[in-house]
């Protein structure tokens, strides 16, 4: 069975099949799309932005505050209020104690007076911590969904060999933990670290209307106690590094053993899997307790200097009063004032020391995620002019990958519109090269590549992508419905036209006989699927993108035989009135394509029409010969 029909003059068809054309009319003039809505994409912070803040993880997380001020403002309101209210409190109790003292009988006024500012300072207290929450609960969450949307869509826009040096859990872990740290940030910024510098500095003020002495020196001891401890916080950051760092290798490697248990079930390797895991999590745990044991020899420090502080600023304030400096109330004001110093001091210093530790979560996941693209659109990059026809021009391209030999060295070709031609070669002789920058998976190092005239640096990412449909080897299917993997070809297709290419690929049969049809789930990368089936799926999502041209990269390589001939049925429908590049395996499945291109060491050795190659000498027919007699050997 051969790859393609042709037409009774021997020339590719003008136009699409019927099949074809009744699934796919999605592509129009540039590389746009004729039909349907696209709706745009939700930017908080610009890719630009996003890079040149990743350094200065607080001004990163400011920026995204900015997007939501007035809900800030409020919450910044409700804080203020709540610890002037809690501030105040203080002077309430010190004039309820004066009125109580200084009350010999008579009207109760003064003294119910003084109890009612008390109770308003207490209610206004509570309420405004509720308002405050109330409207963090909403912003907060706000916040931490721009910046997933954000860094999701810089994530997407960088080049494939970006995602093959990393591992796949790792970047999913890196964009939770940064969400969780900014969210974490957010918390501990607004309820742990705003509340007590407005805390030690109304008390201080207060306090000067009492003991100037007093306030000056619990000014100079609070400040000295903050900067030590902020001090000794900001000289443990290498172990929050270190930790957040270790924790999110620990997130890719259990994904990644997860992703792969089918192998490791066939090798029985679960045993040696736990093991590794266990050595992995030991090394997680061990930075984990280094970091959080830091932290409380820090609170420990705090602790004890607190505890001295307190004792003498208690003793001063009742030395006041035995001097007659101070009335019970002052003493009973200063006491509680200096409490809340005190405690507001290590209440910021231990903040200070987990926002510290939540900077260096954030300030790591962002190192690895935002990273310049590798393979941005030109600046004036934009689409075709009219309908693309599908002309492939390859001109001295040279390409090479990183820290190796050239791959491809002065390559050329030229595939006319509607051409179907086979790659074949060796192994290593830069088939699937020339697909990968055909699609701009890399870039090329010399030369350049056009589409119908088009140079591909002067293509949009979107205009590309429009005219190419990709058949490979190793089918990509999402955990989701059959209709979903089909319709991702065409996200504003119908059901109807969806139905057409399952129609036309050959797979509407075995789903419909599936439990639920179309709205199926296929299982993880379509694990509930045979190889043929997943074949097909692809052919039916190529039929409904409907480009011009379509890549074939080794389509039936590895199916079995049965599978074999209904995947080819279904790319004879699909070849019809496209350019077609296709590299295969199997020469069989070339012999009714136009061309064959045998390449070698990354250049062009033979040319030409099949029939022709076959009764030449050379290395095209030196590959069939070695094909018959693998065959026979099985045979």
């Amino acid at each position: 069975m051969s790859l393609t029909h042709r037409s009774e003059t021997g020339h590719p068809s003008a136009g699409p099949a019927s099949a074809g054309a009744q699934v796919g009319t999605g592509i129009g003039a540039g590389g746009k799309r004729r039909s349907g809505h696209k709706r745009e994409e939700a930017v908080t912070i610009s890719d630009a932005d996003l890079i040149r803040l990743a350094p200065r993880p607080l001004a990163f997380m400011f920026r995204y505050v900015l997007h939501h001020k007035v809900q800030h403002l409020l919450i910044l309101a409700s804080v203020v209020v709540a610890v002037a209210a809690v501030v105040g409190s203080s002077y309430a109790v010190h004039y309820l104690v004066d009125t109580l003292t200084g009350y010999h009988g008579g009207s109760m006024r003064t003294v119910w007076g003084a109890v009612g500012l008390l109770g308003a300072l207490i209610a206004v207290d509570n309420l405004a911590w509720r308002v405050g929450g109330w409207v963090a609960a909403r912003a907060f969450v706000e916040v931490t969904g721009d910046l997933r949307r954000d860094l999701f869509r810089h994530l997407t826009g960088h080049a494939p060999s970006y995602f093959a040096d990393r591992m796949p859990g790792t970047l999913a872990g890196r964009i939770t933990a940064t969400s969780n740290a900014m969210f974490t940030l957010e918390n501990l910024a607004t309820w742990n670290v705003l509340p007590p510098v407005l805390n030690v500095a109304l008390s201080i003020l207060l306090l000067l209307t009492v003991s100037p002495l007093m306030a000056v020196v619990l000014i100079a001891l609070a400040a000295a106690i903050s900067l030590l401890m902020f001090r000794l916080a900001a000289s443990g950051r290498p172990l929050h590094h270190r930790y957040a760092s270790d924790a999110a290798r620990v997130d890719g490697e259990l994904l990644d053993i997860i992703n792969n248990m089918p192998l490791v079930r066939a090798f029985g390797a679960t045993r040696r899997e736990r093991v590794r895991f266990s050595q992995r999590m030991e090394g997680e745990m061990s930075a984990r307790s280094r970091s959080l044991r830091y932290l409380e020899r820090l609170r420990l420090i705090h602790a004890v200097l607190t505890a001295i502080l307190t004792a003498g600023l208690l003793i001063w304030a009742v030395m006041l009063w035995h001097q007659h400096a101070a009335s019970i109330g002052d003493v009973v004001m200063v006491v509680t004032l200096g409490f809340m110093i005190l405690h507001g001091t290590r209440d910021l210093a231990v903040a200070l020391v987990e926002t510290i530790q939540h900077v260096a979560r954030l300030a790591e996941a962002l190192s690895t995620l935002l990273l310049p693209h590798d393979m941005p659109d030109a600046a004036d990059a934009g689409g075709f002019h009219g309908q693309a026809r599908g002309e492939i021009v390859f001109e001295h391209v040279t390409y090479s990958y990183p820290g190796g030999g050239p791959v491809l060295d002065d390559f050329n070709l030229r595939v006319d519109a509607g051409t179907r031609i086979g790659m074949v070669g060796r192994s290593g002789s830069g088939k699937t090269t020339v697909l990968a920058l055909l699609q701009r998976m890399r870039y090329i190092q010399g030369g350049r590549i056009m589409i119908d005239g088009k140079d591909l640096l002067s293509l949009t990412e979107e205009a590309l992508r429009a005219v190419i449909s990709v058949v490979p080897q190793d089918v990509s299917l999402f955990h989701r419905s059959v209709l979903e993997n089909i319709r991702y070809g065409k996200p504003e297709a119908t059901d109807e036209e969806v139905h057409a290419a399952a129609e036309a690929s050959g797979c509407r049969e075995f789903i419909e006989d599936m439990p639920e049809g179309f709205r199926t789930e296929v299982g993880d990368r379509g694990v509930k699927l045979s190889g043929g089936q997943r074949q097909r799926l692809a052919i039916a999502r190529a039929f409904l993108r409907n480009a011009p041209i379509l890549l074939l990269d080794e389509a039936t390589s590895a199916l079995d035989s049965e599978s074999e001939q209904k995947v080819q049925e279904a790319l004879d429908r699909l070849m019809v009135g496209r350019t077609v590049v296709a590299v295969a395996h199997r020469l069989s499945t070339l012999r009714d394509f136009d061309r064959i291109v045998v390449m070698q060491s990354g250049r062009v050795l033979q040319d030409g029409a099949p029939s022709v190659l076959e009764r030449s000498e050379g290395a095209y027919r030196d590959l069939l010969s070695r094909q018959a007699m693998s065959l026979e050997d099985v045979l």
